[in-house]
């Protein structure tokens, strides 16, 4: 498994293995998040072009899971990390995390950041053994009080949702 930048002519693969992540949420009650839409083309280039997404390849160069990432109060950002599910339960997710720690490290960036379902085994609870901690509302920087404004606008509200740090 090699971490790599996201190349321009791979972010249809990164809608894929996000449609294929994305089923796993029918078998918990939220059939409305495995329906919703990947983050179209246009805003994965943009991740692309800005040096913020790269892809957990395979053994012949082929993606099995992505992550990309903001700038939010001076801290990286996991807009979207997902694994496909025959890739899954395989250390994917933490290679991408740490990959994106140790970028962070490097260029002298406090924390990563996150917001999550609270109660999805492979949300908050996994992040949790990769190294976050769950934030209390009163701890939000203003960056991340406006990101979980734009979820609740999306809807994602209807399921419980925390923020997390990872301080490096």
């Amino acid at each position: 498994m090699r971490i790599r930048a996201v190349r321009q002519t791979e972010l249809s693969v990164l809608r894929d293995i996000e449609r294929a992540a994305g089923e796993c949420f029918r078998d918990v009650g939220m059939p409305e998040i495995a329906d919703d839409e990947p983050l179209p083309p246009d805003v994965l280039a943009r991740y692309q072009q800005a040096g913020r997404a790269w892809v957990a390849a395979d053994a012949t160069d082929v993606p099995v899971g992505y992550l990309i990432a903001d700038v939010v109060d001076g801290n990286l950002h996991v807009e979207q990390v997902s694994v496909h599910p025959h890739s899954a339960r395989r250390g994917v997710g933490r290679r991408l995390l740490d990959h994106l720690a140790d970028r962070a490290t490097a260029t002298g960036v406090p924390a990563l950041t996150l917001t999550t379902f609270a109660d999805v085994p492979w949300n908050a609870p996994y992040y949790a053994r990769c190294g976050f901690l769950t934030l209390d509302d009163s701890d939000l920087t203003p960056g991340l009080r406006a990101v979980r404004e734009r979820e609740a606008a999306h809807g994602l509200d209807r399921w419980p949702r925390v923020c997390m740090r990872r301080d490096l």
